[in-house]
Protein backbone atom coordinates (compact mmCIF):
# COMPACT_ATOMS: atom_id res chain seq x y z
CA UNK A 1 0.00 0.00 0.00
CA UNK A 2 1.37 3.43 -0.94
CA UNK A 3 1.93 6.07 1.74
CA UNK A 4 -0.28 9.02 2.60
CA UNK A 5 0.67 12.07 0.55
CA UNK A 6 0.18 15.35 2.39
CA UNK A 7 0.38 19.05 1.49
CA UNK A 8 1.14 21.61 4.23
CA UNK A 9 -0.49 25.05 3.98
CA UNK A 10 0.59 27.86 6.32
CA UNK A 11 1.72 31.42 5.72
CA UNK A 12 4.58 31.10 8.24
CA UNK A 13 7.65 29.22 6.88
CA UNK A 14 8.79 28.23 10.37
CA UNK A 15 5.43 26.60 11.07
CA UNK A 16 5.57 24.69 7.79
CA UNK A 17 9.06 23.46 8.71
CA UNK A 18 7.87 22.38 12.14
CA UNK A 19 4.88 20.50 10.75
CA UNK A 20 7.05 18.85 8.10
CA UNK A 21 9.40 17.65 10.83
CA UNK A 22 6.52 15.78 12.48
CA UNK A 23 6.40 13.49 9.48
CA UNK A 24 10.12 13.14 8.83
CA UNK A 25 10.80 9.44 8.98
CA UNK A 26 7.14 8.82 9.75
CA UNK A 27 6.05 5.48 8.41
CA UNK A 28 3.49 5.74 5.66
CA UNK A 29 3.38 9.56 5.35
CA UNK A 30 5.09 11.68 2.70
CA UNK A 31 5.07 15.48 2.53
CA UNK A 32 4.74 16.23 -1.17
CA UNK A 33 4.54 20.02 -1.00
CA UNK A 34 4.10 23.26 0.92
CA UNK A 35 2.02 26.36 0.22
CA UNK A 36 1.85 29.79 1.84
CA UNK A 37 -1.54 30.89 0.48
CA UNK A 38 -4.89 29.33 -0.23
CA UNK A 39 -4.58 30.03 -3.93
CA UNK A 40 -1.16 28.35 -4.05
CA UNK A 41 -2.54 25.40 -2.08
CA UNK A 42 -5.33 24.78 -4.59
CA UNK A 43 -2.93 25.05 -7.53
CA UNK A 44 -0.47 22.63 -5.93
CA UNK A 45 -3.20 20.22 -4.90
CA UNK A 46 -4.49 20.14 -8.46
CA UNK A 47 -0.97 19.27 -9.67
CA UNK A 48 0.25 17.00 -6.84
CA UNK A 49 -3.02 15.26 -5.92
CA UNK A 50 -2.27 14.87 -2.19
CA UNK A 51 -4.40 12.58 -0.05
CA UNK A 52 -4.58 15.06 2.84
CA UNK A 53 -4.03 18.81 3.11
CA UNK A 54 -3.02 20.26 6.49
CA UNK A 55 -4.26 23.85 6.32
CA UNK A 56 -4.07 26.82 8.67
CA UNK A 57 -7.22 28.84 9.26
CA UNK A 58 -5.66 32.28 8.80
CA UNK A 59 -3.53 32.67 5.70
CA UNK A 60 -2.89 36.40 5.50
CA UNK A 61 -4.18 38.07 2.35
CA UNK A 62 -6.35 36.14 -0.05
CA UNK A 63 -8.46 33.09 0.73
CA UNK A 64 -8.68 31.98 4.34
CA UNK A 65 -8.67 28.38 5.54
CA UNK A 66 -12.41 27.92 5.21
CA UNK A 67 -12.49 29.25 1.64
CA UNK A 68 -9.42 27.19 0.78
CA UNK A 69 -11.05 24.07 2.22
CA UNK A 70 -14.13 24.57 0.06
CA UNK A 71 -11.96 25.07 -3.04
CA UNK A 72 -9.86 21.99 -2.28
CA UNK A 73 -12.94 19.84 -1.71
CA UNK A 74 -14.26 20.93 -5.11
CA UNK A 75 -11.25 19.39 -6.88
CA UNK A 76 -11.41 16.02 -8.60
CA UNK A 77 -9.95 14.05 -6.96
CA UNK A 78 -10.59 16.01 -3.77
CA UNK A 79 -8.10 15.69 -0.92
CA UNK A 80 -9.22 15.38 2.68
CA UNK A 81 -8.57 18.61 4.58
CA UNK A 82 -7.47 18.91 8.20
CA UNK A 83 -7.45 22.41 9.69
CA UNK A 84 -4.35 22.93 11.87
CA UNK A 85 -4.63 26.25 13.67
CA UNK A 86 -4.40 28.23 16.90
CA UNK A 87 -7.96 29.56 16.56
CA UNK A 88 -10.69 27.66 18.35
CA UNK A 89 -13.85 29.75 18.24
CA UNK A 90 -16.96 27.64 17.78
CA UNK A 91 -17.99 29.55 14.66
CA UNK A 92 -14.61 28.93 13.01
CA UNK A 93 -14.65 25.21 13.82
CA UNK A 94 -18.17 24.80 12.49
CA UNK A 95 -17.42 26.92 9.42
CA UNK A 96 -14.46 24.71 8.51
CA UNK A 97 -16.46 21.51 8.89
CA UNK A 98 -19.36 22.93 6.89
CA UNK A 99 -16.84 23.78 4.14
CA UNK A 100 -15.84 20.12 4.00
CA UNK A 101 -12.92 19.77 6.43
CA UNK A 102 -12.40 16.24 7.72
CA UNK A 103 -10.67 17.44 10.87
CA UNK A 104 -9.81 20.36 13.11
CA UNK A 105 -6.69 20.22 15.30
CA UNK A 106 -5.07 22.94 17.40
CA UNK A 107 -1.36 23.61 16.89
CA UNK A 108 -0.65 23.05 20.57
CA UNK A 109 -2.03 19.49 20.35
CA UNK A 110 0.47 16.66 20.99
CA UNK A 111 2.41 15.73 17.84
CA UNK A 112 0.87 12.26 17.86
CA UNK A 113 -2.61 13.84 17.73
CA UNK A 114 -1.69 15.73 14.57
CA UNK A 115 -0.22 12.60 12.96
CA UNK A 116 -3.29 10.59 13.98
CA UNK A 117 -5.57 13.24 12.45
CA UNK A 118 -3.80 12.83 9.11
CA UNK A 119 -4.24 9.05 9.21
CA UNK A 120 -7.90 9.39 10.22
CA UNK A 121 -8.62 11.89 7.44
CA UNK A 122 -6.86 9.73 4.86
CA UNK A 123 -9.01 6.80 5.96
CA UNK A 124 -12.18 8.81 5.55
CA UNK A 125 -12.77 9.28 9.27
CA UNK A 126 -13.60 12.55 11.02
CA UNK A 127 -10.41 13.79 12.68
CA UNK A 128 -11.51 15.75 15.74
CA UNK A 129 -10.06 15.72 19.24
CA UNK A 130 -12.62 14.78 21.93
CA UNK A 131 -12.78 18.41 23.12
CA UNK A 132 -13.41 19.82 19.64
CA UNK A 133 -15.90 17.06 18.86
CA UNK A 134 -17.87 17.81 22.02
CA UNK A 135 -18.00 21.50 21.16
CA UNK A 136 -19.22 20.81 17.63
CA UNK A 137 -22.03 18.68 19.00
CA UNK A 138 -22.91 21.38 21.52
CA UNK A 139 -23.05 24.08 18.85
CA UNK A 140 -25.13 21.92 16.52
CA UNK A 141 -27.59 21.14 19.31
CA UNK A 142 -27.90 24.77 20.40
CA UNK A 143 -30.79 26.65 18.80
CA UNK A 144 -29.64 28.97 16.02
CA UNK A 145 -29.86 32.57 17.21
CA UNK A 146 -31.62 34.89 14.78
CA UNK A 147 -31.27 38.61 15.36
CA UNK A 148 -33.10 41.25 13.35
CA UNK A 149 -31.08 43.69 11.25
CA UNK A 150 -31.67 46.46 13.78
CA UNK A 151 -30.65 44.18 16.66
CA UNK A 152 -27.46 43.41 14.75
CA UNK A 153 -26.87 47.15 14.29
CA UNK A 154 -27.22 47.67 18.04
CA UNK A 155 -24.96 44.68 18.80
CA UNK A 156 -22.22 45.91 16.45
CA UNK A 157 -22.23 49.31 18.12
CA UNK A 158 -22.29 47.63 21.51
CA UNK A 159 -19.11 45.80 20.52
CA UNK A 160 -17.37 49.14 19.95
CA UNK A 161 -18.11 50.15 23.54
CA UNK A 162 -20.78 52.67 22.58
CA UNK A 163 -23.19 53.75 25.31
CA UNK A 164 -26.97 53.68 24.95
CA UNK A 165 -27.14 57.42 24.14
CA UNK A 166 -24.39 56.99 21.53
CA UNK A 167 -26.16 54.01 19.95
CA UNK A 168 -29.44 55.94 19.91
CA UNK A 169 -27.79 58.93 18.24
CA UNK A 170 -26.06 56.78 15.61
CA UNK A 171 -29.22 54.85 14.72
CA UNK A 172 -31.56 57.87 15.00
CA UNK A 173 -33.76 56.18 17.60
CA UNK A 174 -34.64 56.89 21.22
CA UNK A 175 -32.73 55.48 24.18
CA UNK A 176 -35.88 53.60 25.15
CA UNK A 177 -35.82 51.84 21.77
CA UNK A 178 -32.17 50.92 22.28
CA UNK A 179 -33.00 49.45 25.70
CA UNK A 180 -35.80 47.41 24.15
CA UNK A 181 -33.44 46.04 21.50
CA UNK A 182 -30.91 45.17 24.22
CA UNK A 183 -33.55 43.25 26.17
CA UNK A 184 -34.35 41.23 23.04
CA UNK A 185 -30.65 40.65 22.26
CA UNK A 186 -29.88 39.53 25.82
CA UNK A 187 -32.87 37.18 25.77
CA UNK A 188 -31.93 35.58 22.46
CA UNK A 189 -28.30 35.12 23.47
CA UNK A 190 -29.15 33.97 26.99
CA UNK A 191 -26.96 36.59 28.69
CA UNK A 192 -27.46 39.30 31.27
CA UNK A 193 -24.72 41.82 30.48
CA UNK A 194 -23.38 43.87 27.59
CA UNK A 195 -19.93 42.25 27.76
CA UNK A 196 -21.36 38.73 27.71
CA UNK A 197 -23.61 39.61 24.77
CA UNK A 198 -20.59 40.72 22.75
CA UNK A 199 -18.49 37.74 23.86
CA UNK A 200 -21.17 35.17 23.01
CA UNK A 201 -21.95 36.87 19.69
CA UNK A 202 -18.29 36.68 18.70
CA UNK A 203 -18.00 33.09 19.86
CA UNK A 204 -20.97 32.06 17.74
CA UNK A 205 -19.82 34.01 14.70
CA UNK A 206 -22.65 36.55 14.85
CA UNK A 207 -20.15 39.39 15.03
Amino acid sequence: MSGIRILIVDDHPIIRTGVRSLFTGSSGVEVVGEAATGEEAVALARHLAPDVVLCDLRLGEGADGVQTTAALRALDPAPAVVILTTFDRDAEILGAIEAGASGYVLKDAPPEAIVRAVHDAAAGRLALTPEISARVVQVLRAPRVRLTERELDVLRLLATGASNPEIAKTLFVTEATVKTHLVHIFGKLGVDSRSRAVAIARERGIL
